[in-house]
């Protein structure tokens, strides 16, 4: 993860209290792994993806330093909210390509569509979405883990220190959750 130990941690708290120069030190400390992360979520899409890692990052960014009034725990914390952004700004790309496919009202071009998910990709985001949000009613706990661990791409140690949870514990949670994941989706 990028930063020092505390350096993310301080510069959102700077961030919190109005420092706007902290915004600037921010995206230089942590550009390349909310990069990482974007890369990670569209790994699967088709090489002619209209939406790229760069676009991806520049959106959560944005939302990112909007929200107000987070008690940031941390660097691990700011990067599992970032993946969660990035999963969030990726399924509502994928509901108003598939719900514009399907004629749903008038349909005017906008700068978002720029970054749509490829069509043959947005069932299949929506489909792990709605797993996502099955599992999380089920277990909240084991759907984290998978957006840290998968989209994240959090170590063990790191997944672990986010969710306040042991590797261990982590390590079996992650099993069954990757289990029931595969069983909602193939089966």
């Amino acid at each position: 993860m990028s930063g020092a130990p505390g350096e993310v941690t301080q510069i959102l708290l700077d961030l919190e209290r109005g420092d706007r120069s902290a915004e600037a030190r921010l995206i230089s400390l942590v550009y390349g792994e909310l990069r990482r992360i974007a890369a990670m979520y569209l790994r699967g899409e088709a090489p002619d993806h209209s939406l790229q890692p760069t676009a991806l990052v520049h959106e959560a960014y944005l939302r990112l330093v909007g929200i107000k009034g987070v008690d940031w725990q941390g660097r691990s914390h700011f990067f599992a909210v970032s993946a969660t952004l990035m999963r969030r700004i990726l399924v509502d790309h994928a509901r108003s390509h598939k719900s514009a496919r399907r004629g749903k009202g008038a349909y005017t071009l906008n700068v978002d569509e720029a970054v749509l998910p490829a069509p043959e990709r947005a069932p299949e985001i929506l489909a792990l979405d709605e797993a996502l949000n099955r599992l999380s009613a089920l277990d909240p706990r084991q759907a984290k883990i998978v957006e840290l661990r998968f989209f994240a791409g959090m170590s063990e140690e790191e997944a672990g220190h986010a969710l306040g949870i042991s590797p261990r514990t982590l390590r079996r949670d992650w099993r069954v959750a990757k289990a029931w994941l595969y069983k909602e989706l193939h089966c």
